[in-house]
């Protein structure tokens, strides 16, 4: 339940203002994959697409193009990612997934950028072009993902510590 959760807290936080597009997107679907349910795990995926598709459209006035399917094939493989966490939840295993999530986010959608849109020329230097002016996002990126996977992952042991003596045991 507390993975859905963390979704639904995901997608809310991309539809209000957010400053320095900082959102635990990534840190939720990591999350999800560790803990959440196999049988659910295409719902995170609907959601964001979902949310994607009404900030696309309905707020900014864009087309749909192929980039959004590389988003979502990412946030797929968010999802795969978290769910080689689910035997060995180690803090440091859960960090290099947040590094991870932001280093593939920053390759694959600067790539789709490229690709897809007439913005920069389609050869080497334009992709580096492209690469270089989403370096600033790319920075703010891995400070929200390493920042919201660690709170994420820490909620539940604080649940755990917060109950009482004889709840602990029973569970």
């Amino acid at each position: 339940m507390l993975a859905v959760l963390f979704v639904v807290i995901a997608v809310a936080f991309r539809l209000l203002p957010h400053t320095f597009s900082i959102t635990p997107v990534a840190a939720s679907l990591l999350f999800f994959g560790a803990k959440g349910s196999k049988r659910w795990a295409w719902v995170p995926v609907v959601l964001l697409a979902a949310s994607d598709v009404y900030l696309t459209k309905v707020r900014y006035g864009y087309p749909l193009t192929a980039d959004h399917f590389v988003t979502w094939a990412w946030y797929v493989g968010m999802i795969g990612l978290g769910m080689l966490l689910r035997r060995n939840q180690a803090p440091l295993r859960i960090f290099g997934a947040s590094l991870a999530a932001a280093v593939s986010f920053f390759l694959v959608s600067n790539f789709a950028v490229w690709a897809v849109w007439e913005m920069y020329p389609k050869n080497f230097g334009g992709l580096m072009a492209c690469y270089v002016v989403g370096l600033p996002f790319f920075q703010r990126e891995v400070l929200s993902d390493v920042f919201f996977t660690a709170v994420l992952f820490a909620i539940p042991a604080v649940i755990a510590a917060l109950k009482p003596e004889g709840a602990r045991q029973a569970a």
